[in-house]
């Protein structure tokens, strides 16, 4: 880990134009792509701002070394991309939902030390626009940046391949029985919330129930519809267009006794 990071830091040296070396924060710098860059190795932040400083559209406005830091950020700065080290959150895919809810205008790159297929894909489902390996090289990383910025998902020909296994998976099952199947308005409305990268918790917080009852209502909805988890029924109902998300309710303004019923139910040692 550390050997890459002194890699990028080296190469964006020798990228980096002597004339650059002053940043007088001009308004070409004021414009563009505002990036905040969460690592728990300073080196490697550094590797990236060294990176980012010969492109005259991104520029770094805040970096966080933690968790904490970096969900505090999200109310912090006007952030367009959050670079995001996978190893900051013991549940990468949950952390990239609790910033995006956080500030719902940004967008999220995940690093990871080493490709991983589940940590990718669900990672993407929880609304992630790039998840990417800390050897990738500088210029993919800007080519990373500038897409997703723009609203653009990036994956390497690894990662899209495990996209397209996964819908191949999904699509390939026999969907003549699954295709008849009708889901309860609860149901729909549950499903619709999963579609949206919302865990359970905030699933119970949005329909007024429990996190218990949400799980019973998706296992019942695993077995009609014959899908093994979230990601595969997350799939499965958009390819056929069978939620409307529109139908996900707003958070209620008074929520106190839902979330203490949410806390007792998590209190018998369930998880999602």
């Amino acid at each position: 880990m550390a050997t890459t990071a002194v890699k990028l830091a080296e190469d964006a040296l020798e990228h980096l134009p002597s004339s650059r070396e002053g940043n007088g924060g001009s308004s070409e710098e004021e414009a563009g792509i505002r990036v905040l860059l969460a690592d728990q190795q300073a080196i490697f932040r550094a590797g990236l701002r060294k990176i980012f400083a010969v492109e005259d559209d991104i520029r770094v406005v805040g970096q966080a070394e933690s968790l904490a830091q970096t969900l505090g950020s999200a109310g912090k700065f006007a952030v367009d991309v959050l670079i995001f080290e996978s190893a900051l959150a013991p549940e990468p895919a949950e952390a990239v939902s609790d910033f995006l809810r956080k500030s719902r205008d940004s967008r999220v790159i995940v690093v990871t030390e080493q490709p991983e297929q589940e940590i990718t894909l669900e990672c993407l489902r929880r609304g992630a626009h790039s998840v990417i390996s800390r050897e990738i090289e500088p210029d993919h990383l800007i080519e990373c940046v500038r897409k997703v910025a723009a609203g653009e998902p990036w994956l390497d020909l690894q990662g899209m391949g495990w996209v397209l296994n996964a819908f191949r998976n999904n699509a390939s099952r026999p969907a003549s029985a699954r295709s008849k199947v009708q889901l309860t308005p609860k149901e729909s409305v549950i499903v619709a919330c999963v579609t949206q990268g919302m865990k359970n918790k905030e699933i119970a917080h949005r329909v007024g129930t429990t996190e218990q009852v949400v799980k019973n209502y998706l296992r019942k909805v695993y077995d009609k519809l014959g899908v093994a988890d979230r990601l595969e029924l997350a799939l499965f109902c958009l390819h056929n267009r069978i939620v409307d998300t529109n139908s996900v309710p707003a958070a209620p303004e008074h929520s106190a006794a839902p979330l203490r019923a949410s806390a007792a139910a998590a209190g018998n040692g369930n998880v999602s």
